[in-house]
């Protein structure tokens, strides 16, 4: 049936809330289930976790308009800055794209939901080390590896250096960073504060990314 799942509170930064309201674990748990095919084939649930406003516009549209399979669509409880305005939010219906990028780069930064915004930044402080990056956000590793080969290469080139930023368990990217790759994620919760001191105790800033992301390089 053509349900449509909404989570809200997709990370550890509800936290103030207590303990017991950080769904650290249960991202990974949803898209372990959009591996799982029906009898026809199909997915058996649709997973999107959009990185901003625009991007859930998107992102409800091909909820609704998916209605063969159940949709999950993962979204964040505290407010999201849009990215730039020069990001084509209809590639979204490819599983991941590229939302910002740079001739010869030197590594992709990979994430979904939230995480993408802090890449953008990320980026941004990694131009002043003279490191160029390419910014992929991936609402739904399901759908972008039903894509062509040649598509999957073009976003994330096999022989690229990867590093994934997830706010959740490390093995919701494993798969798509590679033997070389690197991501930077949670394996623990419990951790009560407002979210912005958690980004902080915890490394989700744009600036410890950044030395995460020269140390991963080196």
């Amino acid at each position: 049936l053509p349900v449509k799942y909404v989570f809200t509170h997709d990370s550890f930064r509800v936290g103030e809330d207590g303990p017991t309201h950080e769904p650290v674990e249960q991202e990974a748990q949803i898209r372990l289930m959009e591996k799982l095919k029906n009898h026809s084939g199909r997915d058996s649930v649709r997973v999107l976790r959009p990185c901003d406003v625009n991007a859930v516009t998107e992102c409800w549209r091909m909820a609704m308009e998916n209605m063969d399979t159940p949709t999950a669509l993962i979204f964040s409880r505290q407010n999201v800055k849009s990215l730039p305005g020069h990001v084509d939010y209809s590639q979204a219906r490819k599983g991941a794209y590229i939302v910002e990028d740079a001739e010869n780069f030197d590594v992709i930064l990979l994430a979904s939901g939230s995480e993408v915004s802090t890449l953008i930044d990320t980026a941004e402080l990694l131009k002043a080390d003279g490191v160029k990056s390419r910014v992929v956000s991936c609402p739904s590793d399901g759908l972008f590896r039903r894509q062509d080969k040649a598509y999957q290469e073009q976003v994330l080139p096999a022989d690229a250096r990867i590093f994934a930023l997830t706010a959740g368990l490390p093995v919701i990217f494993e798969g798509l960073v590679g033997a070389h790759g690197h991501v930077y994620g949670l394996e623990s919760f419990g951790f009560s504060a407002p979210y912005k001191v958690l980004d902080e105790k915890l490394g989700y800033t744009p600036e410890n990314i950044r030395k995460e992301v020269l140390a991963f390089l080196k």
